[in-house]
C-alpha cells in the first residue's frame, strides 16, 4: 500500500470524525471533534513512547551483542540507532515506539532472548523497519483518531437516551454514530496495521538478507503466544511483532495483525525468490 493510500485512509478516518461531531453537534460539534482529534494527535506525537514503555514496566537493556546486532541494523537502515528497553516477561515479542527515526525505542521481552541469533536478528530487523517506514507514527495516528470517534460514538449512544432526539433523521444519525462509525474506523485502523506488518516483514527481510531467520521466529513467537497471552492492554496490540493478548473468535475477526500464515508464506516465498529480490533492491 503508498504512501498515498495511508494519507487517504487517514483523511477517511478524520473524515468520520468530523461527520461524528456535525451528527452531535452541527458546525460547532464538527469544530470540537477537530480541535480533540489535534489534541490527541499531538499527544500521541510527542509521550506515546513513554506512554507504551511506562505501561510496560520497560528498562533500558544493556546487551552487547543486541548492541551489535542494532548497530548494523540501523546503518544498512540508513536511521539513527534507536534506544533498546526490556520487558520483563518470558512471552516472547517485541515492539518500536517513538516519533521518527531520531526519537526511536525498540523493546524486546526476555524471552525473546531464547531465539537463535539469526531469528532475533530478524525480529530486530522488523522493528528497526517500522520506525525506517515511520509505521509508529502512522500507527499512533490511526488509533487516536479511531479513539476519537469510539468516544464521541459513546456520547451519542447516552444522548439517545437524554437528549432531544425526536425526529426521525435525528435518530438514524444516532445510530450511524453509535455503530457504523466505530465499526467503520476500526476497519480503517485495522487494514493500516495489517498492511504496514506485511511491508516492516518484507523490509526486514531485506536488511537481514535471510527471510527465513524472521519466518522461524514469527512461528515461534506465535505459537507461544496462542498457549501463554500476556496481561495488558488490547489497544496496544498492534504496536507488538504478533498480538500479544488472549485471543476468541472476537478478537480474531478484528485482529490487527494478518494471519500468521500468510505472513510466513511470504517470507517463504522471499527465500525461494531471494537473489532477484535482493538484487532489485539493490539496483534502487
Amino acid at each position: 500500500m503508498s504512501t498515498v493510500n495511508f494519507i487517504a485512509l487517514i483523511g477517511v478516518l478524520t473524515g468520520i470524525l468530523l461527520a461524528v461531531g456535525w451528527l452531535l453537534g452541527g458546525f460547532v460539534g464538527m469544530f470540537l471533534a477537530l480541535i480533540l482529534s489535534f489534541a490527541l494527535n499531538l499527544l500521541s506525537y510527542w509521550y506515546s513512547d513513554r506512554i507504551v514503555l511506562g505501561m510496560y514496566k520497560a528498562e533500558p537493556l544493556n546487551s552487547p551483542k543486541i548492541d551489535d546486532m542494532i548497530d548494523k541494523l540501523a546503518l544498512d537502515a540508513k536511521i539513527p540507532k534507536p534506544k533498546m528497553y526490556i520487558v520483563n516477561t518470558d512471552v516472547p515479542n517485541a515492539f518500536a515506539t517513538g516519533r521518527d527515526p531520531r526519537h526511536s525505542a525498540i523493546a524486546i521481552t526476555k524471552g525473546i532472548l531464547k531465539l537463535s541469533d539469526e531469528e532475533l536478528e530478524g525480529v530486530l530487523a522488523h522493528e528497526v523497519s517500522h520506525i525506517m517506514n515511520r509505521d509508529v507514527l502512522i500507527g499512533a495516528m490511526a488509533a487516536t483518531i479511531a479513539g476519537a470517534i469510539a468516544y464521541l460514538a459513546h456520547i451519542g449512544y447516552w444522548s439517545m437516551f437524554f437528549g432531544d432526539r425526536d425526529s426521525e433523521g435525528s435518530a438514524l444519525g444516532m445510530i450511524l454514530i453509535v455503530i457504523f462509525a466505530p465499526l467503520a474506523a476500526l476497519l480503517i485502523r485495522m487494514a493500516i496495521s495489517r498492511m504496514r506488518e506485511f511491508k516492516a516483514d518484507h523490509t526486514g527481510a531485506l536488511l537481514t538478507k535471510n527471510p527465513k531467520g524472521l519466518a522461524s521466529a514469527l512461528y515461534k513467537i506465535e505459537n507461544v503466544a496462542v498457549r501463554h497471552p500476556v496481561k495488558g492492554s488490547s489497544a496496544t496490540a498492534h504496536m507488538w511483532i504478533t498480538n500479544p493478548f488472549k485471543r476468541d473468535w472476537f478478537s480474531n475477526l478484528f485482529a490487527t495483525h494478518p494471519s500468521m500464515q500468510d505472513r510466513i508464506a511470504r517470507l517463504q516465498q522471499m527465500e525461494v525468490n531471494k537473489k532477484f529480490e535482493f538484487e532489485k533492491e539493490q539496483k534502487k
